[in-house]
């Protein structure tokens, strides 16, 4: 795209993947002073605006489809999106041929809407996309990857690898969980691995999923059968390290072996829809969320577990979180950078991508664990929640993200 005739955007944000691009669109859609945006990404501006299937798909809590919905984005793709309607967990050992429910949720809210919706990857990111790519006030900047930054005290400049320097008010990191700028910024992060691989694929099966997802707990972790539209479903599928790499290796015969001793024959004759991804498990959690001119959203500030699929769910969190903190700040003519506002952007989503990492951590260590004892006392437990409606109630709405401080994109609220 063109770059704008300015010295200093008022925003630049590195990362054109889900976050950063929802970011941008809620910035320049939420500013009534036409907000000067730059967003920049290594990869080709063709890979970035019209991705074609890959094989992974994401869950969409209630509250990130008010955020898309209020930035103009559900209706491009509410055709491909699959409602979750209910959902069952089992807990059993690998070769256990009857896999007993000790848990169901129906899926919905009070108001009777669905709390979670499953998309694959390349439909969403690809409205995303065109979204920020015609939009007047970002300019969409390909192949410029980040090789420096410098710091300010009324800007910042990213340098990158082909000695362009893009100058920002705010500098956004989106750019995952290896993330450039918060090694630059001096920002530590405390991070462990699993032990654990996870692998995705889409998978056509006989019988209709009637928009139910699964989550078998196993030995070695979550299995998690989620539905999309048609007689298909995304799997999460989480092994021991080498076990994992082994398994996505093999031939499709191979592998779909493997899958049906996991998936079970609920849904009849099961066959490979989509390529396969694997990628080895970690947890981590910057220190800070911020550094001077710099917020740190999504990837590039937590990675979580994905047994509960929140990771996008927390990320569009931040967005909405740190729009609604420059654009309050931008409409009293603060400097969108300016540190108290930054600050509270930290207080506000810290403690919740905190406590979010940990209860995924937890929950992965307490149901990844094949000790009888364990499995004994965890499966009371289940069995007492699916006994008591206004406990799952509170599940429900927890998952559908509408617990704690809500920032009003999430609501469906333009700010």
């Amino acid at each position: 795209m063109s770059r704008f005739e300015v010295d200093v955007y008022d925003a630049v944000i590195v990362g054109g993947s889900f976050t950063g691009l929802a970011t941008a669109a809620a910035l320049s859609g939420n500013s009534d002073r036409q907000m000067k945006i730059c967003v920049l990404d290594p990869r080709n501006y063709e890979d970035l605006v019209d991705q074609g299937p890959n094989g992974r798909a994401t869950a969409l809590s209630a509250s990130s489809k008010a955020f898309l919905d209020a930035l103009g984005i559900w209706s491009h793709i509410e055709d491909k999106v699959q409602p979750i309607t209910n959902i069952d967990i089992t807990d059993s050992s690998l070769d256990v041929v009857l896999r007993p429910i000790f848990l169901q949720f129906e899926s919905v809210l009070a108001e009777g809407k669905p709390a979670a919706y499953m998309i694959e990857n390349h439909y969403l990111h690809n409205a995303l996309s065109a979204r920020v790519s015609v939009d007047p006030n970002i300019d969409f900047l390909a192949k410029n990857r980040v090789a420096d930054m410098e710091t300010g005290d009324h800007a910042n400049t990213v340098i990158t690898d082909g000695g362009e320097r893009i100058s920002g008010k705010l500098l956004i990191a989106a750019d995952g969980r290896k993330s450039t700028l918060r090694r630059k910024a001096g920002i530590k992060s405390t991070s462990w691995s699993y032990k654990q691989f996870g692998i995705v694929t889409t998978i056509r099966h006989e019988k209709s999923h009637r928009g139910r997802a699964v989550q078998h707990f196993l030995p070695a972790g979550p299995f998690a059968i989620l539905p999309l539209t048609g007689d298909r479903c995304s799997l999460v599928w989480t092994e021991e390290l080498r076990r994992g790499k082994e398994i996505v290796e093999l031939d499709d015969d191979g592998f779909l072996t493997e899958l049906e001793r996991r998936f079970g024959h609920q849904l009849g004759a099961l066959e490979l829809a989509g390529p396969r991804f694997g990628i080895p498990l970690e947890m981590h959690l910057a220190r800070q969320f911020i550094a001077p001119r710099l917020a740190l959203v999504g990837d590039a500030a937590h990675g979580v577990h994905p047994i509960a699929g929140l990771g996008l769910n927390i990320g569009f969190r931040d967005a909405a979180a740190l729009t609604e903190v420059v654009i309050d700040d931008f409409r009293l003519g603060l400097d969108p950078g300016n540190f108290t506002g930054l600050e509270r952007y930290q207080r506000w989503r810290r403690f919740d991508s905190v406590f979010s990492a940990l209860v995924m951590d937890g929950l992965n260590r307490l149901f990844s664990n094949d000790l009888l004892p364990v499995r004994t006392v965890r499966d009371i437990g289940l069995g007492l929640v699916n006994r008591l409606p206004a406990l799952k109630k509170f599940f429900v709405e927890e998952a559908a993200g509408y617990s704690g401080q809500v920032p009003k994109l999430l609501r469906g609220e333009r700010l």
